[in-house]
């Protein structure tokens, strides 16, 4: 449920109100009530002051004369002498103890409903001064615990009494009467009975003055509050939100007011004016540099477009230049080679002649150097056109056919046998009888005879070539190790770049980038297992087989 600002405000300002006021009047109801019953205790200390001083007033004067009235069975206290005297006009006085005078006091106290107050003893002479419950107890503790008074509230029918209680010490002229005694001994005490349910009646009505007025007090600070939230906060708040949401709809600075409020809401829209002035004069710059950009971008994509079309062309205009130089060369160099062949076959086949032997053997040499050059050049031509293919893509284009790799690694040793004889090389291989793959045998002969020219390009003299294959339920591994320097830390993977060449020795630097390109071309991996530097290379390659 959605709640306004005002009523969150006014709610939690009357609940705030009420709770720090119901806080105070229970405070304050407690302490009226310790005020009224403290200010009953001083009361009935006073009055047991004021009885304890009457009482030995009239002990230290012998007792008071009261003239006697008409009271049936009525006998002067057998304690005084002289108890009863008549006065020259007949009249009959009796003289009345402190205890009579106390007891006189109680009963005119008690008929006035005032107050009332009791003499009483755990051994009284009178049975009318007979101890009640609550004074039994205050006895036995002024016995017992020394008490100098006892204090309690107590309910007598419907009426609530503070009750103070307060003990008497017997002294020198008490004796006379009390022979029981002796000087300082516990006698007896006097009960004051003070009523409190009126004073506590006109407190409970003041109680319920103070509610009202408090709930009168919260119901007109709501009120006031509510009104001061309206026109002091809201409305400007409001319009100061108005202000906001239709420059946020607009864009334009003029939309933005300023309150004439003189308070903090000014200063707000006056600052929000500002900004929105700001956000203005920010929001044109940026549209003409966006403009600005958006041309010059626009510029940039068509001589970017412009100067792709010329590097395709270029590119285009360069792969078909490659294809037939290429093709041009591969022709004639083929030729060359047959005619060299051939001529080379008849001068081999020619009699033996003195001088006829003399001129063969200088015309082979020549012819020999013509062809190895020409081998050459074909081997140039084809690195031209497998460069070619990596560059374009072209290479994963192979011609899949069932294949025997064991008798491709073998025909790739046998390649090599010449080299590897005159250095004292020795290739071995640990591959079966056959090994049938899906592949493209003329790219996998490539990769083979390139890795192998590595090795034997760096494998020293008189040292061992090994090729080792490993097989899996799902791909083969062939690895072709050597005894040379190896790869320096950090090479691994840059000897499969196009031009990188190893060490200082004689290549394009196309080999190993070759090998890579058809491996992958046929779903498999190729990498270098590292050695330590000086205990040769091991490279490898990975099949998957079908």
């Amino acid at each position: 449920m959605k709640i306004s600002l005002t009523w969150k405000l006014v709610i939690g300002c009357s609940l705030t109100l009420l709770v720090t006021m119901g806080a105070a009047f229970h405070l304050i109801n407690l302490r009226q009530e310790q005020l009224i019953i403290r200010q009953a205790e001083n009361e009935a200390r006073t009055i047991f002051r004021q009885i304890v001083i009457t009482r030995k007033w009239v002990a230290d004067h012998g007792g008071v004369l009261v003239e006697r009235r008409s009271q049936p069975g009525a006998q002067p206290t057998p304690f005084i002498s002289d108890a009863e005297i008549i006065d020259q006009h007949g009249r009959l006085f009796t003289r009345e103890t402190p205890a009579m005078v106390t007891k006189a006091l109680a009963d005119y106290a008690k008929e006035e409903e005032a107050y009332w107050f009791h003499i009483t003893s755990l051994n009284p002479l009178n049975p009318a001064n007979r101890p009640d419950e609550l004074e039994i107890r205050a006895l036995a503790a002024f016995e017992q615990e020394s008490l100098t008074e006892f204090i309690a509230m107590e309910t007598i029918g419907r009426d609530v009494y503070l009750r103070y209680i307060s003990p008497l010490y017997t002294e020198t002229v008490c004796i006379s009467c009390h022979q029981d005694y002796q000087v300082d001994d516990l006698r007896g005490a006097i009960s004051v009975s003070l009523p409190l349910s009126k004073t506590f009646a006109e407190a409970a009505q003041n109680r319920q003055i103070l509610f009202v007025s408090m709930s009168l007090v919260v119901l007109i600070l709501g009120a006031t509050l509510l009104l001061m939230i309206r026109f002091l906060v809201l409305t400007p708040m409001r319009t100061l939100a108005d202000s906001m949401q239709r420059f946020s709809s607009s864009g334009h600075r003029e939309d933005a007011t300023v309150l004439a409020t003189g308070d903090e809401f000014e200063d707000l829209s006056r600052s929000f004016a500002q900004m929105a002035t700001k956000l203005s004069q920010y929001h044109y710059e940026l549209e003409e540099k966006i403009q600005a950009a958006t041309r010059d971008l626009a510029l940039s994509n068509r001589q970017l477009a412009e100067t792709n079309r010329l590097l395709v062309a270029a590119g285009e205009r360069k792969s078909d230049f490659i294809a037939r130089a290429s093709h041009e060369l591969r022709t004639p160099l083929t030729s060359i080679k047959g005619g060299m062949e051939y001529v080379t076959a008849r001068l081999t086949a020619m009699p033996s002649q003195p001088k006829g032997e003399e001129l063969c053997e200088e015309v082979l040499d020549f012819i020999n150097l013509i062809r190895k050059n020409t081998d050459r050049l074909i081997r140039m031509v084809n690195t031209m056109l497998d460069i070619e293919r990596i560059e374009m893509g072209t290479v994963s284009s192979l011609n899949w056919t069932e294949c025997d790799l064991a008798q491709v690694i073998r025909e790739s040793i046998a390649e090599f046998a010449p080299t590897t004889a005159a250095c004292g090389i020795v290739i071995g291989e640990t591959a079966p009888a056959n090994l049938p793959v899906t592949a493209d045998e003329d790219r996998l002969r490539q990769v083979l005879t390139n890795l192998l020219a590595n090795a034997v390009k760096f494998a020293p003299e008189n040292s061992e070539i090994t090729i080792n294959l490993e097989q899996e339920p799902n791909r083969l591994t062939v690895e072709i190790c050597d005894q040379g320097p190896g790869v320096r830390p950090g090479e691994e993977e840059k000897i499969f770049e196009k031009f990188y060449k190893l060490g200082d020795k004689e290549g394009s630097g196309l080999g190993l980038a070759i090998c890579r390109s058809i491996i992958e071309a046929h779903g498999g991996e190729i990498g270098l297992r590292t050695n330590p530097i000086g205990h040769g290379a091991c490279f490898y390659f990975k099949l998957p087989r079908n």
